[in-house]
């Protein structure tokens, strides 16, 4: 009996090392979604959201394939460096920042895409619409530990997405024809993950 139970704590232990997750937090001092959109036809006016929070896990902390990733970003930190551009992007022409105040990215996977390069697809959600999206995901400079023993990774993500999609109508064109801004959203996001 002695024998069988010690199979059994010994098998039970196998079973939860095999499927523990290692837990990643972002590191928001290190972190920033950035955005860029014509305007006008012409010129490409940037911007970012200074506030957010996110989490992955992965199988083991050398491996990042099929990690899974959550994001959530404060709509009210918008930041163009304009603060009445910030103001109209905060209204319900754009994100209307008071009904829906954060911006989510969840259910995404991550997926080894050659060496140091992945795809993350996941639910996109601005406003009330949700739309998968895929990023193309590169690592950087693989896994290193701080000089305060903390063990850190860096990514840098980058899709474009259509604003149109998302409810996002302000339409205002010039007598050209030409939109005041476009509808395509370029995207990118640096972040730094901490190990838990």
């Amino acid at each position: 009996m002695k024998n069988l139970f010690s199979v059994l704590f010994a098998a039970t232990l196998l079973v939860n090392v095999a499927f523990a997750q290692v837990k990643w937090s972002v590191d928001p001092a290190h972190t920033n979604v950035l955005f860029a959109v014509n305007h006008l036809g012409i010129s490409m006016v940037d911007g970012q959201f200074k506030k957010l929070e996110g989490a992955v896990e992965t199988k083991s902390v050398e491996d990042f394939n099929n990690a899974t990733v959550g994001f959530t970003i404060d709509v009210n930190s918008i930041d163009t460096r304009i603060e009445a551009r910030d103001g109209h992007l905060k209204s319900d022409d754009f994100f209307n920042a008071e009904k829906f105040p954060t911006i989510t990215f969840k259910n995404a996977v991550l997926k080894k895409a050659g060496k140091s390069k992945y795809t993350l697809t996941g639910d996109l959600t601005i406003r009330d619409v949700t739309k998968k999206v895929t990023f193309d995901v590169v690592q950087n400079n693989g896994i290193i530990t701080d000089p305060w023993g903390k063990t850190r990774a860096g990514f840098t993500a980058k899709t474009t997405i259509n604003r149109l999609d998302y409810n996002i109508k302000y339409n205002d064109k010039l007598p050209s024809g030409v939109a005041a801004v476009a509808a395509n959203v370029e995207i990118v996001v640096n972040t730094e993950l901490v190990k838990n």
